[in-house]
């Protein structure tokens, strides 16, 4: 029961989360899932790590099939670049069993994390300053 309750939380929460926090979480859960995958490596559970290792997968390619050219420009295609790499090293690591690759991926994705709060935030303060509302468009960079 309890975990019906939370499943329904947790589906009510995302689903009214701004485009701004579903970003996040979304990097979140790429972060989550990477380490888990460096833990399923560690312990040698190639069946957990290969599904954790597709969920981080699938949220990385999420966001890279979310990002505006348009109006994104230079930092979409720097995203993409990066986004693509992640990809290499999931690709890498659930071949190999390495975790080398798992770590750089994680590095990437908590540098990007990080950049986005730091963004979401100053973004923040400019609105509070100038009085308008967010409007960072309807898909990411």
């Amino acid at each position: 029961m309890k975990k019906n309750g939370y499943q329904k939380y947790k589906k009510t929460s995302v689903e009214s989360a701004s485009r701004e926090k579903l970003l996040l979480l979304m990097y979140e859960g790429a972060i989550k899932f990477t380490k888990r995958s460096i833990m399923a490596c560690e312990s040698g559970d190639i069946a957990e790590r290969g599904q954790n290792i597709g969920r981080a997968y699938d949220i990385i390619l999420e966001l890279m099939n979310t990002l505006n050219h348009d109006l994104g420009g230079d930092v979409a295609s720097n995203l993409e670049q990066l986004y693509m790499f992640i990809i290499d090293q999931y690709t890498k690591a659930n071949l190999s069993g390495e975790t080398k690759p798992l770590k750089d991926a994680l590095q990437i994705l908590e540098t990007l994390h990080q950049g986005w709060i730091e963004a979401i935030e100053k973004l923040k303060k400019e609105e509070s300053g100038s009085g308008e509302n967010s409007n960072m468009g309807s898909r990411t960079a």
